[in-house]
């Protein structure tokens, strides 16, 4: 197995902690229908009521904490955050601590458009937010919502197709995005743009129309010879550089990475075995796996590849919390997606990967220590905090540890992914 790095060898990136008020918050994408990432909607541990209630002062703390530990911006790359918010929350301006100009502020579906409130929503719109109605359902007095509305929220799994096609109508006058919520299959997607609506949120784009009997391009498997040959130590370095330069894609993003400030290298290279003598088998090794896994992701949803990068960057971070060695964690989190890459099922792929079988079988799902990091990363995007609180019990795990991690993941993907 490769010899063991650390991320400080790529990229020195501050780990931003969590605030005593909020544990965990995590991020799920909102995609237009070209599959671009429109922005983020912002689930945390701790919900609106939770966060906006009681002491006004205190509330006001929890979130701005976590507006300055992590940042918004940081977040979200600088894209909108979808952030859902309660009546008192607006009435008593306690979202104004988030930056207007990314925030889009989601009037849960419970609350009602009483005047004070309405006047409340304008002023905020005024001031440069945007307001979104979560779990939209049609009723009486609800007009003056969805005058002020930016966007308007529909949950796919609560909602049938006659329901949505009559809420649509009613709001074919509307000067509102329509973003379909729970979106979770190729089929629920194909009927979301078949109704109109232009944004979608859900993982549908992780579960893609597998290609049963699907032979692998030859470039592949190129590529997984060349995974094969970086986990050799020592790393033959000619035959290395001779099976990269083969795939002249993968050429151009391996030097433009290692050429980049994620890198931090002080001289240009130009030739592959030139990057393979200057930085080291080590940092040579995690940067040809960026671009291997970039080319894997080609033709498809950039988000597949920043989820990739979050859960392998995570793992290995996060590795030894639990003795589990990192580079192999990493591997596994980043290899995770490539079903959702490739279109080939995990299964296929497995006996293709140079890893462990402990590690294929926890590709495949296996309950198992070696895959608990990733299960804690799949729960954690999902905001499922009881999944998130049952392996930690049960791996002995420490959760403030694990969300220190998960942030300095994002944050570091978002740097290697203007390179990748």
């Amino acid at each position: 197995m490769a010899t063991q790095i650390t991320p400080a060898d790529i990229c020195a990136v501050p780990a931003p902690g969590p605030s005593d008020g909020l544990r965990y918050v995590a991020r799920q994408p909102i995609l237009d229908l070209r599959n671009r990432v429109h922005g983020y909607e912002l689930l945390f541990r701790k919900g609106p009521e939770q966060i906006f209630r009681g002491d006004g002062n205190l509330a006001t703390r929890t979130m701005l904490d976590n507006t300055v530990m992590f940042g918004l911006d940081r977040l979200t790359a600088g894209m909108p955050a979808f952030v859902n918010c309660t009546r008192e929350s607006l009435l008593e301006s306690l979202v104004q601590v988030l930056p207007s100009a990314i925030t889009v502020l989601e009037i849960l579906e419970s609350v009602e458009p009483v005047p004070p409130l309405v006047r409340a929503c304008r002023e905020l719109k005024a001031m440069g937010y945007r307001l979104a109605l979560d779990d939209f359902t049609w009723r009486p007095g609800i007009e003056p919502f969805v005058e002020l509305a930016d966007y308007v929220k529909v949950d796919f799994l609560a909602t049938g197709h006659r329901e949505r096609d009559a809420l649509l109508k009613r709001l074919s006058g509307a000067k509102v995005a329509l973003l379909a919520e729970k979106v979770e299959t190729q089929e629920q997607y194909r009927q979301a743009c078949d109704q109109g609506f232009s944004l979608i949120q859900g993982y549908y784009f992780c579960r893609p129309v597998l290609l049963e009997n699907h032979k692998m391009p030859v470039n592949r498997l190129t590529q997984i010879d060349i995974l094969r040959a970086l986990q050799q130590d020592p790393v033959d370095l000619p035959a290395l550089a001779h099976l990269i330069k083969r795939d002249a894609s993968l050429t151009y993003r391996l030097l433009r990475l290692i050429n980049s400030p994620v890198c931090a290298m002080r001289q240009e290279v130009s030739s592959v075995l030139a990057a393979l003598l200057a930085v080291g088998e080590d940092v040579f090794r995690r940067m040809a796996l960026l671009a291997i896994t970039s080319e894997l992701n080609a033709h498809r949803p950039t988000e597949i590849l920043r989820m990739a990068f979050v859960r392998g960057q995570f793992c290995e971070l996060a590795a030894p919390l639990c003795a589990l060695h990192s580079t192999e964690q990493y591997l596994l989190g980043l290899f995770s997606l490539l079903p959702a890459m490739l279109r080939v099922p995990m299964e296929d792929l497995t006996p293709l990967l140079p890893l462990r079988q402990p590690i294929r079988q926890a590709l495949q799902g296996a309950d198992s220590l070696e895959r608990s990091l990733l299960a804690w990363a799949i729960a954690h995007e999902y905001g499922d905090w009881e999944a998130c609180d049952a392996l930690i019990a049960t791996y002995s795990l420490d959760d403030e540890k694990l969300s220190r991690c998960y942030a300095e993941a994002v944050e570091w993907t978002e740097a290697a992914l203007q390179f990748a």
